[in-house]
């Protein structure tokens, strides 16, 4: 038996990988970065094969990291986390530096990056695993604390798109019934939820200009769910 519930407690953090150069670059939200050796410094990051990214690092052999903060900015997790680089273009109007390998890092509500060469790509199945050797890292700033899965899910009360390899349906989660009349609704967008009995405000009662503390998506796109 597999209980889904038991995989939220498995600590992830949340980053920025960005790949491209200076005519065309892209990054997606990640939550599967991690260091794997000590010496030399290499670190693995997981990438769906659709994700337009995925290509870019294959071309350019290289990729970066930005480390955001609990703060973050919800418009920035829209932008890297629930829409495409085939659409738009990601990096427009953000604050971009580019390293040795000439690959974008985004610097937005960035507390620390770091840049990475492909040294092996594994096919892992709907994913590629990225084998990075560490080329150069650097702390923006050390007063902020870094943004971790946990806290996006709990605080921010904010899922996983699909495309992530920590993904899970719902439908395969344990429901829990309801308190009383109270009504969820949830963000097309991101899959944040706004459970009236937690936030003890109706949804209906919420100003019209109110959007998703998470993506900043409008009231208008989210869906009541049972």
């Amino acid at each position: 038996m597999i209980q889904f519930e038991a995989l939220f407690k498995i600590s992830y953090g949340l980053y920025i990988v960005s790949s491209g150069n200076k005519i065309k670059g892209n990054g997606f939200i990640s939550n599967t970065f991690f260091q794997v050796t000590a010496e030399p410094p290499r670190f693995a990051s997981c990438c769906n094969k659709d994700n337009y990214t995925a290509s870019l690092i294959q071309q350019t052999g290289a990729f970066s990291v930005s480390v955001i903060h609990t703060e973050t900015d919800p418009e920035i997790i829209s932008r890297f986390g629930y829409k495409s680089g085939r659409d738009i273009d990601k990096l427009q109007g953000m604050h971009v530096k580019y390293g040795e390998t000439g690959v974008p890092i985004v610097l937005n509500d960035c507390i620390a990056f770091m840049e990475c060469k492909v040294i092996q790509t594994i096919d892992v199945g709907t994913h590629y695993m990225f084998i990075g050797e560490l080329l150069h890292s650097e702390i923006l700033d050390d007063t902020k604390e870094p943004l971790t899965y946990a806290y996006y899910r709990q605080i921010r009360k904010g899922s996983a798109p699909k495309n992530a390899p920590t993904y899970i349906e719902k439908s395969k989660l344990n429901a829990t019934p309801p308190k009383t009349d109270f009504k969820k609704f949830e963000c097309t967008a991101c899959g944040y939820i706004y459970d009236e009995a937690e936030e003890d405000v109706r949804f209906a009662a919420l100003p019209n200009d109110w959007v998703c503390p998470v993506c900043g998506s409008e009231k208008s796109d989210f869906v009541e769910i049972t």
